[in-house]
């Protein structure tokens, strides 16, 4: 069933327009009488029906309302240390279908890519839709948000509204399974960039309070491992 995102509730009727109603009529060539969820991004599906196609709008009719069950009852923001490439639209991608909640691209000592501030503005917008696109496709009941980068330190302080951070090191740490054993709402996690982290950078996240951890034995790669740690939290606290 197609799939789109609303900044509003619906009534009785709503008016899809510009390009969501160009991909109902011309990329999914949908008809009158065929059936189109919108979702408001706050928990709620609508269920609705195309009842006019003209030109640049899409008149659809409410037929039901429900409760959007896909979203993770642990809320996760990714601390990612700024890839070079494209690897950043990868990390994005699958990190929203897995159920990430927030991505905050992070500068570190050890990131090769240091965009300037206009490379930057463009490149969280570029992230932002492909956020959009993948919440769309794996039927996401929000659309994360890829905030604007962030120094190491800055995100430490930004950290702090998390109820358990975790950094996660290829020199070891505490086990992932212990480190979840306390039941919590809200967990940030730390990827390093291809560098990984600084020794210092590790020493100051440990005095925020965090849990520094491990994936393994085997070294993954940046893009590799927030989707791993992702994995293993949303089977730990039954999301998946």
């Amino acid at each position: 069933m197609a799939r789109f995102f609303i900044d509003s509730e619906v009534k009785d009727y709503y008016k899809l327009s510009g390009d969501d109603a160009i991909h109902v009529a011309k990329s999914l060539r949908m008809k009158v009488g065929e059936t189109v969820t919108l979702c408001d991004g706050k928990g709620k599906d609508y269920i609705c029906e195309i009842i006019d196609i003209s030109g640049r709008e899409v008149l659809l009719k409410l037929n039901n309302v429900v409760f959007n069950n896909s979203e993770p009852n642990v809320l996760v923001k990714l601390y990612q240390g700024v890839p070079k490439s494209d690897k950043m639209d990868l990390i994005i991608q699958k990190s929203v279908e897995l159920g990430v909640d927030e991505i905050i691209p992070v500068v570190m000592k050890r990131c090769i890519s240091r965009p300037d501030k206009k490379s930057e503005i463009a490149k969280v917008k570029r992230w932002q839709k492909i956020s959009q696109e993948a919440a769309k496709q794996s039927r996401r009941g929000k659309i994360p948000e890829v905030m604007p980068f962030m120094d190491f330190n800055k995100a430490l302080k930004e950290s702090n509204n998390n109820d358990c951070n975790i950094l996660f090191y290829e020199k070891g740490g505490k086990g992932l399974r212990d480190i979840l054993e306390e039941k919590v709402n809200s967990i940030g996690i730390f990827i390093g960039p291809e560098g990984g982290f600084d020794e210092l950078e590790v020493e100051e996240f440990s005095k925020y309070g965090g849990f520094v951890s491990t994936l393994g034995k085997r070294i993954l790669r940046t893009e590799t491992a927030p989707l791993a740690a992702l994995s293993v939290i949303m089977y730990h606290t039954n999301n998946m």
